[in-house]
């Protein structure tokens, strides 16, 4: 009679140490350590000629991007939600002209105890297995660039849920260059909370 008293707890011991290894392998080097690699990454293509934004005079003087010290509790699971059509959007870009974009869906999460909702959009002249978030939150003008920022977020068809990582959040190339067309983040992008995740304002190098 006891047997299934002993196979619930089992379940449950079970459930905890899932919970634990996965919180363990997104805490320690499994996950920071790519990241870190990745900015450092970024740093080397800004200083090269062939991939930087920035004018000669400014790659010569470059060192590195600052970034928010990684916090997973910014990397954040958020429910899709599929929107009643999915419509074209001309997002609106830096130098007053459109580009074509498909509103693909909405991620629904929580952060501060508040709920969040951004909308993804997959630009109709790329193929890849990729969506693209324009946000703005309210570290914009202060500690980030005042224009927002932008995530790259990987996804498969009829996924029911997506990973938000703004430990990965960074500016567009208009940050660094006035001569680079960016896309403007549209309305329903602009998060009522901060995000002290991911790129910082480069400006903010020189003022340390």
């Amino acid at each position: 009679m006891q047997r299934p008293v002993k196979l619930l707890l089992f379940a449950g011991i079970a459930l905890v140490l899932f919970y634990f290894v996965n919180e363990t392998f997104f805490s320690d080097e499994n996950y920071i350590k790519p990241l870190l690699k990745e900015r450092e990454d970024k740093d080397l293509s800004f200083r090269s000629r062939a991939n930087t934004p920035f004018t000669e005079e400014g790659r010569r003087s470059f060192t590195n991007l600052i970034y928010y010290e990684p916090d997973l509790s910014y990397r954040v699971h958020a429910k899709i939600e599929e929107l009643p059509k999915q419509d074209t959007l001309l997002m609106t870009l830096t130098n007053g002209s459109y580009e074509p974009y498909l509103r693909y869906a909405a991620a629904t999460f929580e952060l501060e105890g508040q709920p969040q909702r951004l909308t993804l959009y997959k630009k109709l002249s790329e193929n890849k297995e990729e969506l693209f978030v324009p946000f703005t939150d309210k570290t914009n003008g202060f500690e980030t660039y005042g224009g927002g920022r932008y995530l790259d977020v990987p996804f498969k068809e009829n996924a029911k849920t997506i990973v938000l990582d703004f430990n990965r959040a960074y500016s567009p190339f208009c940050a660094f260059n006035p001569e680079y067309v960016c896309p403007v983040p549209p309305k329903d992008n602009r998060l009522t909370v901060s995000i002290p995740a991911g790129e910082k304002t480069y400006e903010a190098h020189h003022n340390l």
